[in-house]
């Protein structure tokens, strides 16, 4: 069985994906992942064996670079369409299934590819946010935000299907028409498909969308780690009462140019240790004291077992395995799903939901405290022994079982 895997975002979009390699090559699959052209993912995804297939502009450059302003969003969506459009083909054609996920113009490029060359592809998120739902509103794009006198969320979810077409439906059939495919009319329904995976776990994130929409839940796609952590990073943890793990991942963090002084005293405020992960915000140390630890990418799973709180952005990785490692979490959100998990871990009981993307010095140390509590704890503890870890197989097997 060939299966083709192609998305586009940040390490959130590319660790499920190689997770999901890997449980396909232990089946017998051979997987080729199609993904940012960023040195980080080729690493990631060589150490499970897969080999990498890049296209358009990396991932953190563009994260980084790309204008603030909403008018470059359609040109830079043609561009990476247009990427992706040079290069799937080859890598798809003769595949059994292709499976597309990251950005929606990135998944809308992928499912038009497998179309071309006449094979099925499944759509996968990694959040259900992006799905239809009577119980809560779309994401709103840059520029083009929800009128907030519209409480009906199906008049908003048609307005948000009204945007992306707005966004990327030009992008879309300048391209397919290369290909000599026909224009789409509506572009997130050409993404999500009849039939949509949901890669998230139940428990953290139970499906709560249109009662019409054959949603797949798999449990989330977790790549498992061994990694032993680093001598420094261990001697620092035995040497003291556990810290207070820090990071943001793939968010730059372009709001906070303070961020690492706000969160290194807020942790000092609460007479802990910290963990500072640089990210893509590249966090450090704000002075030379000993209480204060700077790592680089490490096994999150072996180091949230031996941290008091973990402080991070949202993201859907990082928030199911501080659950899954029954630590509580303070969430900072900075955008897209990221507030979504911030309310998913403050209505779980599993830590606190901070107030805005900023982190400052007060606002931080009042949500450490809350999350600190003998309380929260517990609840993060019975929360973990919950969490599944078998996502990644479940999506292997039915993959196996549907196309093989």
């Amino acid at each position: 069985m060939r299966v083709v895997l192609s998305t586009y975002g940040s390490r959130g979009d590319v660790q499920p994906m190689a997770a999901l390699a890997l449980r396909l090559r232990e089946l017998g699959a051979q997987v080729r992942v199609c993904a940012p052209a960023d040195e980080e993912f080729a690493e990631l995804l060589a150490g499970v064996g897969v080999p990498m297939v890049p296209f358009g502009p990396s991932a953190r450059v563009l994260t980084r670079t790309a204008p603030r302003s909403p008018e470059g969003l359609p040109q830079r969506a043609a561009a990476l369409i247009a990427g992706q459009f040079e290069v799937l083909p080859a890598v798809a054609e003769g595949a059994d299934v292709l499976v597309a996920t990251g950005m929606t113009p990135a998944a809308a490029g992928a499912r038009s590819v497998a179309e071309k060359v006449g094979i099925p592809s499944v759509s996968v998120t990694f959040q259900q946010v992006t799905l239809p739902s009577p119980v809560r509103p779309p994401l709103a794009y840059p520029g083009r935000p929800l009128p907030p006198e519209v409480t009906d969320n199906r008049v908003l979810w048609d307005l948000d299907a009204r945007n992306v077409d707005a966004l990327f439906g030009e992008a879309l059939n300048t391209n397919r028409a290369t290909l000599g495919l026909p224009p789409v009319d509506h572009v997130r329904d050409h993404v999500v498909g009849d039939r949509p995976w949901l890669a998230t776990d139940p428990v953290l994130d139970p499906w709560q969308g249109e009662p019409d929409l054959d949603v797949v839940q798999t449990g989330a796609w977790l790549l498992p780690d061994e990694r032993p952590l680093p001598a420094g990073l261990s001697a620092f943890l035995d040497a003291g009462e556990p810290p207070v793990y820090v990071g943001f991942g793939s968010m730059p963090l372009h709001a906070s140019p303070d961020a690492a002084e706000a969160v290194v005293e807020a942790v000092r405020a609460q007479g802990r240790r910290a963990v500072v992960a640089r990210g893509w915000a590249d966090l450090a140390p704000i002075d030379d004291l000993a209480d204060c630890f700077a790592v680089g990418e490490v096994n999150q799973r072996a180091l949230f077992g031996r941290v008091a709180a973990v402080v991070h952005h949202g993201g859907a990785g990082t928030t199911t395995t501080a659950a899954r490692a029954g630590v509580p979490q303070v969430v900072v959100p900075q955008l897209a799903d990221q507030p979504y998990w911030a309310s998913r871990v403050a209505e779980l009981g599993i830590g606190v939901a901070h107030d805005g993307p900023v982190p400052a010095v007060e606002s931080l140390s009042v949500a450490l405290k809350a999350a600190l509590t003998p309380e929260v704890r517990a609840r993060a503890a019975a929360v973990a022994g919950t969490v599944r870890a078998d996502g990644a197989d479940v999506a292997a097997k039915l993959l196996t079982d549907t196309f093989g």
